[in-house]
């Protein structure tokens, strides 16, 4: 559990790192506002910073998921933000409306109003796909789901684990938050005892996002208090009809001397802490954070620095500034706030006449910064809290080194060899069937050693790039390279060359079957050779046809099942009875122009039969691209085909059957 948090600590620091640039561009601004400066730059400013800040909870959902990944893949990234769109669209308050068959807007409960940017939610989108990523994205689906497998299955079950939680949330979390309601309604008539009990729990529920529920009974206007309204107001508060001065501003102002003393000297103890080689790494993200806090008051850059890594520190935290609210409140110190206790708003502050000796924050400031600093020492050093700079781990992570057995990481291994290993490899990628791969000098690969693995072939682009055709499972030998390229290593030399023997066939019919195929178009017949990508023309996907078409319909050639259709919807994917893979690819390099041309009439799993539509192109907008318009049919798995007959026409008709393939 601890090594859970540490990683997790560190996760956070990738998102953390942006805060202090968004809070220095809120505080500008509104410090330029309460001069009497306002104008488009003002506003520029505020809004640059508050693009941040209002998207807080998604930049962690999108950190942690990176972070806490086991080989920090973009894939699981990415399968945070959808983690994360999941229960804000879900239980936005329109959608909550409608979930629970309401009336009328305002009878959605107000928990549901901070969805929008819910730091809690935000984590647990981040942690589920993490989870998700670590657990599925190695999964291989059978091969009529196989498009699905791997990496391209961490979203849909992100999204699924979401969709759960979400419906959990629908029902608890407006409970949980009218408690915490009440709960401040019962601690606002206990005075400045009140006060430190909420300053206490305002800091603790910051993580779980719950802190707006008790911000609203003491701030705003739920339970008559209106402390941050009144104050902006210069409203004192009364009593009888008579002003009670000091009670307006009595929620706000214990959170200055923490803000821009208390954390600030909080953040010189952790770097003080740091071990020696580490001290200067920890120095600009504590004199970042530090800055923020006492500038402009935001204080995640540091709170979340030391949250999960170093929680009972989070916790004294929380105590401390519970008790600089009971100080200020039992003394009547009062200021205010239109963003948060920062220096901006304690300047502005000076100027409101409801503010009651706030020149006493800045003494109380000072006892405070003493406090934080010898308290966060103490606290560090008895307890060895890992506060960044401590843990035995603060970089990153050494990635997972694709040492297996399995059939991809022996293949990987001897292509990234072949390759030349780190001193030769740039950059590794990969699209539906080929490994595309930047090399320092294609002249350093040897082709020999990759072809002898089995795979379907070898292409060089130019100098500098070069493709290996693996098949439908590339994804996997790309991760596994990708993994020795992350480690610094060359491929074991205990890797074996991997036959084409090797390779696993899927179960299949032993006796031969015959079927007739159809042309998938009306045009012109040309036999794989000729068809204008090397690729195809080589054979180095399998034996197959083309028709240059004139006519926008494409066609089923054969019987089968849709197995696979890529998300550019120039390729599809047919599996017959027999086992026969048939690719269907509709122009040639057309994955550039991201499904634009391609109006698709099948989906994946449904049954065609020879002749039936699968698509409709726009062949006007090909040759616009400059692409060419071969409508190429290939059987990717030959060792299945004995042999492949077309008839020679000039001409064909769509549906037309135009030859026969044999396969074993």
């Amino acid at each position: 559990m601890k090594a859970y948090m540490q990683r997790m600590g560190r996760s956070l620091m990738l998102p953390v790192a942006v805060l202090p640039a968004a809070s220095l561009l809120v505080g500008l601004a509104n410090w330029f506002v309460g001069v009497g400066i306002s104008n488009a730059g003002t506003t520029f400013l505020m809004n640059a910073g508050l693009a941040i800040l209002n998207h807080l909870a998604l930049l962690f959902a999108v950190g942690l998921a990176l972070g806490m990944s086991k080989d920090k893949d973009g894939s699981a990234a990415l399968a945070g933000l959808v983690a994360y769109l999941i229960p804000q669209t879900v239980l936005s308050a329109d959608s909550v409306q409608g979930l629970l068959h309401l009336g009328d807007l305002t009878e959605v409960n107000p928990a549901f109003n901070t969805m929008d940017n819910n730091v809690f939610v935000g984590i647990v989108a981040g942690l589920v796909a993490a989870a998700m990523y670590n657990r599925f994205s190695q999964v291989k689906l059978p091969m009529a789901l196989s498009f699905f497998s791997g990496k391209r299955l961490v979203p849909i079950m992100s999204a699924l684990s979401m969709l759960v939680i979400s419906a959990i949330l629908l029902f608890i979390w407006p409970t949980v938050y009218d408690v915490l309601v009440s709960f401040g309604k019962g601690i606002s008539q206990l005075g400045f005892v009140g006060a430190g009990l909420y300053g206490f729990f305002n800091r603790l529920l910051i993580p779980t996002g719950l802190h707006h529920a008790l911000n609203s009974v003491f701030w705003f206007d739920v339970a008559g208090i209106n402390d941050i309204g009144n104050f902006l107001a210069g409203q004192q508060a009364l009593d009888s009809g008579k002003a009670i001065i000091g009670q307006t501003g009595m929620y706000q102002a214990g959170f200055f001397p923490v803000m821009m003393f208390g954390l600030p000297a909080g953040a010189f103890a952790i770097y003080q802490s740091a071990r020696p080689e580490k001290k200067k790494q920890v120095a600009s993200l504590m004199l970042a954070a530090g800055f923020a806090a006492f500038f402009t008051g935001v204080t995640e850059p540091l709170e979340f620095s030391f949250m999960f890594v170093a929680w009972p520190l989070y916790v004294i935290h929380a105590i401390f500034t519970g008790i600089s609210l009971a100080i200020s409140a039992f003394f009547h110190w009062t200021a205010g706030f239109a963003f948060s206790a920062g220096f901006v708003d304690y300047f502005l502050s000076l100027q409101n006449p409801v503010a009651n000796q706030p020149l006493m924050l800045l003494v109380q400031g000072v006892f405070f910064a003493a406090i934080y600093y010898f308290g966060f020492r103490f606290a560090i050093n008895k307890f060895n809290l890992m506060t960044p700079g401590r843990e035995t781990e603060i970089g990153e992570e050494t990635p997972d080194i694709a040492t297996g057995t399995n059939e991809f990481s022996q293949l990987a291994a001897v292509i990234y060899d072949a390759l030349g290993g780190k001193e030769n490899v740039k950059a590794i990628d990969n699209c539906t069937t080929r490994l595309r791969l930047q090399v320092k000098d294609t002249a350093k690969v040897n082709q020999e050693a990759i072809k002898q693995t089995g795979v379907p072939g070898v292409k060089v682009i130019d100098q500098t790039n070069i493709q290996v055709i693996v098949g439908t499972q590339v994804q996997f030998v790309a991760d596994e390279m990708t993994k020795l390229q992350q480690g610094s290593k060359v491929a074991q030399e205990t890797a074996q060359s991997i036959s084409h023997q090797d390779v696993p066939v899927s179960a299949s019919k032993t006796s031969k079957e015959t079927f007739e195929l159809y042309a998938p178009a009306l045009g012109k017949i040309i036999p794989i050779t000729e068809v204008g990508d090397p690729v195809f023309a080589e054979k180095m996907m399998g034996d197959g046809y083309a028709v240059l078409p004139e006519a926008k319909e494409i066609f089923a050639p054969i019987n089968g099942t849709i197995t696979s259709i890529f998300p550019t919807k120039h390729a599809l994917g047919i599996e017959t009875d027999n086992g026969l893979e048939v690719l269907v690819h509709m122009g040639i390099n057309t994955v550039d122009l991201q499904g634009e041309p391609f109006t698709l009439y099948v989906k994946q799993a449904q049954r065609v039969e020879r002749g039936q539509l699968l698509a409709v192109v726009d062949l006007a907008m090909l040759e616009k691209a400059g692409k060419q318009t071969d409508m190429i049919v290939v059987f990717t798995n030959s060792e299945k085909v004995e042999s492949l007959t077309i008839e020679k026409r000039p001409l064909v008709e769509a549906n037309e059957v135009i030859g026969q393939v044999q396969s074993l």
